[in-house]
């Protein structure tokens, strides 16, 4: 696994927030951009008549035709659904050959890796011609999404200092939200584009976050802990680490570093570390926040609200025209 390393003697660290850790973490944290603005694009996409016409014809024949079905049933398609959570296989996939080369490798080709794959995603599926190369691209997706999310929080909570550590990373999980509403903000007005390529549109600007990630993420510095962890120099790390602090005074963080790592090189087996006791409370925490997040729903709606919104219109249209008649 690749992780973050826990510091006992956060006190006695003398480094503060600078702006070089200011931007170096902005420029991460378009890593959860891409992967909110794929949350909130999807659902207004595969709602846009041209883009069911061209890919769904079946769907599109039932929305605009077969008045007998449920509004629900007209998008009950297994194809549909492919083009959706494709990508979220993907990335669940792609999320464990990311740990291992986030560990091996460092953070940040993961995060190269990353933008890239989303990038070549964004690309194909802005340009599709048919079904394949919508769920092919949808894959490339979810690889650029599983790299992203196994680096990114790993590179905020590691340039980020100690007790701004939450903080920082709480940027990936804002940076997520304002993906998500660019993507509903740009739906909005593609939609209304009567010429029929809207979606097209909607689809390729995915690949702005993801070019300013791939970009932006060739002149990241590599993080101390990346460097302790795969063996480089220690002096290294530590000109890293005076860099990112901007003071020559960080032996007491190196040390804590060296010192965690090496103890993490000791353990045999890391999972039955994290089940004993003492950690039980963090481990339940771990566990229980994404599962409760999860539980509630929150990603069906996202997904399928504009699907949602546009079947309640449909039906209140449907009830007027009634009342009226």
């Amino acid at each position: 696994m690749a992780g973050g390393f826990a510091v006992a003697s956060e006190a006695r660290y003398t480094g503060k927030v600078t702006i070089f850790v200011v931007l170096s973490c902005m420029m991460a944290a378009m890593g959860g951009v891409i992967f909110g603005y794929d949350i909130g694009i999807s659902g207004g996409v595969t709602s846009m008549r041209p883009f069911l016409k061209k890919f769904f014809p079946e769907v599109f024949r039932r929305m605009e035709e077969d008045t007998k079905i449920s509004n629900y049933c007209k998008f009950d398609s297994q194809l549909l659904t492919l083009f959706t959570s494709s990508m979220y296989l993907a990335g669940l996939i792609a999320s464990f050959f990311a740990s291992s080369t986030t560990k091996a490798y460092g953070r940040k080709p993961s995060i190269i890796i990353g933008g890239a794959a989303f990038l070549a995603g964004a690309a194909l599926n802005g340009t599709a011609l048919n079904i394949y190369m919508l769920i092919f691209g949808r894959v490339l997706l979810g690889v650029g999404v599983g790299f992203a999310n196994q680096a990114v929080p790993l590179y905020l909570s590691e340039m980020a200092p100690p007790k701004y550590r939450g903080a920082f990373n709480n940027g990936f999980q804002l940076s997520v939200g304002i993906g998500a509403l660019t993507a509903n903000l740009i739906n909005y007005g593609t939609v209304k584009i009567k010429q029929g390529y809207g979606w097209r549109i909607s689809l390729s600007m995915a690949a702005v976050p993801a070019s300013i990630l791939t970009l932006g993420a060739l002149f990241l510095p590599e993080t101390p802990n990346s460097l302790i962890q795969r063996g480089q120099n220690q002096q290294q790390a530590k000109q890293m680490l005076q860099r990112i602090r901007v003071t020559s005074d960080v032996d007491a963080e190196l040390h804590d570093l060296i010192s965690a790592i090496e103890n993490s090189n000791t353990l045999q087996n890391p999972y039955n570390q994290i089940l004993q006791r003492n950690y039980r409370p963090q481990l339940i925490m771990a566990i229980a926040i994404p599962f409760f997040q999860q539980v509630t729903g929150i990603n069906v709606i996202a997904f399928y609200a504009p699907i949602v919104f546009r079947i309640k219109i449909t039906k209140r249209v449907k009830f007027s025209l009634i009342s009226h008649a």
